[in-house]
């Protein structure tokens, strides 16, 4: 016992600590490394294929959204002058409005959701159909 060291009743030998390194085939190694690899590039092109769907989603809602509120601009210069458009007026009465544009489905969504709860764009319209009077 003169290499060794008792601690606690156990016995240690001196060397290195922890796990022996098993042989291991090189050759198993390097192919469980390169199915690694591929399932990783896998992995990483689905995430970039997931990414750029997400991008154009988000490039198509802005466009929406900005073809909208050009729309909505449209609304307040007329108003601004004095006339309301006839799309408020349809929106204000409940009814399809006359004129189709692109984003006609929207308005009609919102304008037969808005029948018994007004939106505050709905409100805001009545209120200045109200002061032009």
């Amino acid at each position: 016992m003169d290499d060794s060291k008792v601690a606690g009743g156990k016995v240690k030998k001196p060397g290195k600590r922890g796990r022996k390194p098993a042989k291991i085939d090189l050759k198993a190694k390097l192919e469980r490394s390169r199915q690694s690899a591929r399932e990783c590039r896998a992995r990483k092109k689905l995430r970039y294929q997931y990414l750029e769907e997400l991008v154009s989603s988000r490039e198509r809602a802005i466009c929406a959204l900005r073809e909208e509120l050009d729309m909505y601009k449209q609304w307040c210069t007329a108003m601004d002058q004095g006339k309301i458009p006839s799309e408020i007026k349809a929106l204000l009465s409940g009814e399809e409005p006359s004129k189709p544009q692109q984003n006609s489905n929207k308005l009609t969504k919102a304008a037969k959701a808005d029948t018994n709860n007004h939106s505050p764009f709905t409100m805001f319209a009545w209120n200045v159909v109200i002061m032009m009077d």
